[in-house]
C-alpha cells in the first residue's frame, strides 16, 4: 500500500478551491442566480409585522390583514407565469393565500393586494377564495393568537401563462395541486407570527 503525502501548501490550495465551490450560489437551469424570494417587511425566519396579521375575532387596530410585499428573482428559464401559495406550517399546512396567473414580467407583489378575485395589481392575476376564519378572496394573514406559528410563502415559476382550469369557485387545495403540477421551480421565504 502506498501512502501519498501532500505538501501543506497543496493541501491548503485544495481546501480553498473546495471552499470557493461550496460558497458559490446555486444556479438555475438558465445558468443565472438561484430562484429566490424576499420581503421588505421581514427577513427569512423573522417576525411578520402586525399589520399583516388577520383581523378575525380581534379588535387590535394594528392588525390590517394586508398581504406583505414580496419580490423574486432568478426564475427558471421557460417560466410563463408565476403563482404563490402561503401556508401555516404549524397548523396542518393550512393554506392562507393562493394567487396565480401572475404575468411573467412581474417580479413582485405589492403590500396589500386587494381582496378580490381579479386584483388590479398585478394585472391579469387571480386569487382563490379563502374559506376559514374569514371568507374572502386572497390573503388571510396569520391567525395564531396563542402560539407562534411559521408561515411559508412559496413563489412558483409555471410552465403555462394561465391556469385556465381554475375558476372563482376552485378550492385552495385544488389550486395548490394545479400550481405544483405546472411548476418549473419554486422559491420560498418563511416568517413567524
Amino acid at each position: 500500500m502506498t501512502i501519498k503525502r501532500f505538501a501543506p501548501h497543496a493541501l491548503l490550495a485544495t481546501c480553498a478551491v473546495g471552499l470557493s465551490i461550496a460558497a458559490a450560489p446555486p444556479s438555475t437551469a438558465s445558468g443565472g442566480l438561484a430562484f429566490t424570494v424576499t420581503s421588505s417587511a421581514f427577513a427569512q425566519g423573522g417576525t411578520i409585522p402586525t399589520v399583516h396579521e388577520c383581523t378575525s375575532g380581534d379588535s387590535d387596530p394594528r392588525k390590517k390583514n394586508e398581504s406583505p410585499p414580496l419580490a423574486w428573482s432568478g426564475a427558471p428559464a421557460g417560466a410563463q407565469s408565476y403563482a404563490l401559495v402561503m401556508r401555516d406550517l404549524d397548523n396542518r399546512n393550512l393554506i392562507h393565500w393562493v394567487i396565480y396567473d401572475i404575468p411573467v414580467g412581474a417580479t413582485a407583489l405589492p403590500q396589500n393586494v386587494q381582496h378580490v378575485y381579479r386584483p388590479p395589481v398585478p394585472a391579469g392575476s387571480r386569487q382563490v377564495y379563502y374559506r376559514g376564519s374569514a371568507s374572502l378572496y386572497g390573503y388571510q394573514g396569520p391567525c395564531s393568537p396563542s402560539t407562534v406559528n411559521t408561515y411559508e410563502f412559496v413563489v412558483h415559476a409555471l410552465n403555462r401563462a394561465t391556469l385556465s382550469e381554475l375558476t372563482s369557485a376552485s378550492s385552495t387545495q385544488t389550486a395548490a395541486r394545479t400550481i405544483t403540477n405546472a411548476s418549473l421551480g419554486s422559491a420560498r421565504i418563511t416568517g413567524e407570527s
